[in-house]
């Protein structure tokens, strides 16, 4: 990981272009840490960031929930139970995301704006 803001910054764009999301997000959530108040480039890589992920975890446990109606259909009990597991191993990591990102909000990036920004992480919890 880098060690300035502005090189953190750098590979959370450089890793957005990749659709590196989940990296991304990480990166963003270490430069929310920093104290800084974000630039308005840096509000757009923490939204696109968490936007994404939770985006592609959806999707993810929408295939998987089809998959299991499929197999559960065919009475594939040994499908069914490896099935059943992924899907909870999805929801976990979903959750996980949704409880960190109103964290790091509230702690970090809320108490220390004012402004737009601060309107713009509220927007950000709904």
């Amino acid at each position: 990981m880098p060690e300035s803001h502005k090189d953190s910054v750098g590979l959370a764009n450089l890793t957005e272009e990749a659709g590196q999301y989940d990296f991304m997000a990480k990166i963003m959530n270490r430069v929310t840490l920093s104290g800084q108040e974000l630039s308005v480039k840096e509000l757009n890589l923490l939204s696109v960031a968490y936007k994404n992920v939770i985006g592609a975890h959806c999707a993810l446990w929408r295939i998987v929930s089809s998959i299991e109606q499929e197999e559960k259909s065919k009475g594939n009990e040994a499908q069914m139970t490896m099935i059943k597991a992924y899907r909870k191993k999805i929801k976990n990591k979903l959750a996980k995301i949704c409880e960190d990102t109103p964290t790091i909000l509230n702690k970090h990036l809320i108490p220390s704006t004012v402004g737009e920004s601060k309107v713009f992480y509220h927007k950000m919890q709904v």
